[in-house]
């Protein structure tokens, strides 16, 4: 079968084939196989009809590429976006989305009739702790009629998903897998003295090695394996050596001389030797990011880009600059025009949309970049390195799940150009040990299971109890993937309990029948507990009456998606009604936001807004916040610090001014940008609340003018 003048692949035709029988689809394949073209395929299919499609992605940066890929393709007339920061053509017949926006406008009972398919790229973030309800929440609430494209990363429990969905989607859902690579991909360990090995050369390289330190750590202690140097022999110089540029005094204990660690600038000259470039190189750590691009420049002398590139490059960067200013300078230019280039999420967004056009068209040959950039469409490397395989998940440094080390991995090899992909996992001696049986599971590609974290946001709660009985409420609850896996646990827990009773009578054995029968009356109802549990607890804080009738707070809950609790109480304390347009933007940024990690002021609140921020954290700290703290992992929003950064926003100061306000090892332009898109968004949730109030949602609507400007409109 053909598409777009390409020859398909197996499980591409067959998702096709299924999609034209009226199923909907569960694919499943490596990165960089292909998967997208099924989502297209489906929204060509659809306009054919004269029906619509919405493509829903897990991050904003995915769905504006999304967004402009699909305007190269259709024409900008046929495609709309809506991110929460920006809408564009809410009415197109190809929508663009975030799939909190998909879901919000479910839940607003917003009409679908007209929609054929909506396609959930990375359909696997169903399992992410934060976010991942959203994904359930969009299958059940979605129209009988709508056919989904699920897009997804191999998953080894991909037929219970499918059952789920089928389940909750009430037709045939096929399941369709691709675990051959289109590129095959070769592993190697990156390692200064080593050099660039196979994972089994490197073993017998890191076994000599440990060998031969243990035998300079004996010698360093004269010969005696067990025991300190006698007299006043080498053991004694080394420590005295030590001492002297900084050491410990004495090597450890089974090691000899201190290793040298392998750094990003061995690792690229080994793969420019190999003539192996392009290198997306994998850091997670935004400083690291930006660290390792400039000492790369700075202490590698060859050049990655030829003149004909660093001429195309230079007119790319003049192009740029008109809309870019200061942002980008002299140090961004001179990296760029050296084929180096650094991406993370903190990033000013024009910079970050320079960067990958300029990768692209291959003109940047050494990527250093964090996990966001795994999830880039269509942005392969022939080379992917690992600085480390650790990486900070919400709650502590550990490694890499097989999902997200494969969807970086992934990345190597560009199909049509590439023979192999090369991943590189940059490995000091020292750390071999722990990592050798992490590497091992990788290379089986044995993927971790998706798993629900359903839990509905007090959002859902309010909204479910303002459109639905009880009775609805609980058969949506109990459709959710964790209640669906959670009854056939029961179920097997109640069979096992039954047969232990009919076939053992012995006391410790009907005893164990006992306690399976308790377990699985806990996990069938474990769902709809945690429902009531916050149910009660808005009862409690007086926002839902005794027979689910929603007062004043369920009222304004209502419309708020984002710190939804603090924001209520804001409305219901009466602060917000009292405030003039740019203390609103203020308070806004502050209800919103998270101060960004490591960083520090340049600038001390005045008087005026120390009184503001006491105010703030009066209701922020009372009790109906510690109550609704108690329902979450992560600590809630809440950077009064930012007040003075949203005035000067709001009154036309320029990014690059915004920046100097705040100490940062990083590039924080794409963190304020975040920031003040979110107090936004807040701006926009407001409308609905004061929907009654005609003065109040008119100063809003000014406010919202006001700060929506430069960076904050740009589609990036």
């Amino acid at each position: 079968m053909q598409y777009r003048g390409f020859d398909l692949d197996r499980f591409q035709t067959e998702a096709i084939q299924h999609l034209a029988d009226g199923n909907s689809v569960l694919v499943a394949a490596p990165t960089g196989t292909g998967k997208t073209i099924i989502a297209d395929w489906m929204v060509d299919h659809a306009l054919q009809k004269g029906k619509s499609t919405i493509y829903t992605a897990p991050i904003k940066a995915l769905s504006n590429q999304k967004f402009r890929d699909y305007c190269a393709l259709h024409g900008e007339a046929q495609v709309g976006l809506m991110t929460g920061d920006l809408v564009i053509r809410r009415e197109a017949p190809i929508r663009v989305m975030t799939t909190e926006i998909l879901r919000n406008m479910l839940l607003s009972g917003e009409p679908l009739d007209d929609l054929a398919a909506v396609i959930l790229d990375e359909v696997h973030f169903l399992d992410d702790p934060e976010r991942g309800t959203v994904w359930e929440e969009v299958l059940i609430y979605l129209p009988p009629h709508v056919r989904i494209v699920a897009l997804s990363a191999t998953l080894p429990n991909l037929d219970e998903f499918a059952a789920w969905m089928q389940h909750v989607r009430g037709h045939e859902v096929a399941v369709i897998t691709e675990t051959r690579r289109t590129v095959p991909l070769d592993f190697y360990f990156g390692q200064v003295e080593a050099g660039l090995l196979p994972p089994g050369e490197f073993q017998a390289w890191a076994k000599k090695a440990k060998a031969a330190s243990r035998r300079e750590a004996d010698d360093a202690r004269g010969g005696h394996p067990s025991g300190r140097a006698r007299g006043r022999g080498r053991g004694r110089g080394r420590g005295r050596q030590d001492r002297e540029r900084g050491g410990r005094g004495r090597p450890e204990r089974g090691r000899g001389r201190d290793e040298r660690k392998t750094m990003p600038v061995d690792l690229v000259r080994m793969v420019r030797d190999r003539d192996w470039l392009p290198l997306l190189y994998f850091v997670f750590s935004r400083r690291d990011t930006e660290r390792f691009a400039k000492k790369l420049a700075w202490r590698f002398r060859g050049e990655f880009l030829s003149e004909d590139e660093r001429g195309e490059v230079l007119r790319h960067l003049d192009e740029a600059a008109a809309s870019l200013g200061t942002v980008l300078d002299q140090n961004q230019r001179d990296l760029y025009l050296r084929g180096i280039a650094y991406h993370h999420a903190g990033l000013h967004v024009g910079l970050k949309t320079l960067v990958e056009r300029l990768y692209e068209r291959k003109l940047i040959k050494v990527l250093f970049c964090t996990s966001t950039f795994a999830l880039g469409i269509n942005m392969p490397a022939r080379t992917v390195v690992f600085h480390s395989l650790k990486m900070f998940n919400g709650r502590e440094v550990a490694p890499l799940k097989t999902r997200q080390f494969m969807q970086k991995a992934g990345r190597a090899g560009r199909r049509g150009l590439d023979a192999t992909g090369h991943v590189i996992l940059r490995m000091d001696l020292s750390d071999y040990g722990w990592a050798r049986d992490v590497v091992s599971g990788y290379r089986k590609e044995t993927y971790e299971p998706v798993r629900s974290s359903f839990s509905l946001s007090w959002n859902s709660i309010v909204n479910l109890l303002d459109q639905h009985d009880r009775d609805h409420i609980r058969q949506v609850v109990d459709k959710s993937f964790m209640s669906w896996c959670l009854t056939r646990v029961a179920a097997e827990q109640l069979a096992k309990a039954a047969e232990i009773e009919a076939n053992h009578d012995h006391p410790r054995n009907l005893k164990t029948a006992r306690r399976m029968r308790k377990r699985a009356e806990r996990a069938d109802g474990r769902c709809w507990a945690e429902f009531e549990e916050k149910a009660t607890f808005l009862r409690r804080i007086g926002y839902i009456g005794p027979d689910d009738e929603l007062y004043a707070g369920a009222k304004i809950l209502r419309h708020l998606q984002f710190a939804e609790i603090f924001m209520t109480e804001l409305v219901l304390s009466g602060l917000l009604e009292d405030l003039e347009e740019e203390d609103l933007f203020a308070v806004l940024m502050a209800a919103g936001s998270h101060f960004p990690r490591g960083a520090h002021r340049n600038y001390k609140l005045n008087r005026y807004d120390r009184i503001l921020a006491r105010k703030l954290e009066h209701i922020r700290f009372n009790a109906v916040m510690e109550g609704a703290q108690a329902f979450s992992e992560q600590e809630l929003p809440f950077a009064p610090e930012l007040i003075p950064v949203a005035r000067v926003w709001f009154r036309g100061t320029p990014l690059d001014e915004l920046r100097m306000m705040i100490r940062s090892e990083t590039d924080l332009s794409g963190t304020l940008i975040m920031m003040l898109r979110r107090a936004k968004d807040l701006a926009g949730q407001l409308l609905g609340v004061y929907e009654e109030l005609p003065d109040r949602r008119d100063l809003i609507r000014s406010v919202i003018r006001t700060v929506s400007r430069d960076e904050v409109e740009i589609v990036g």
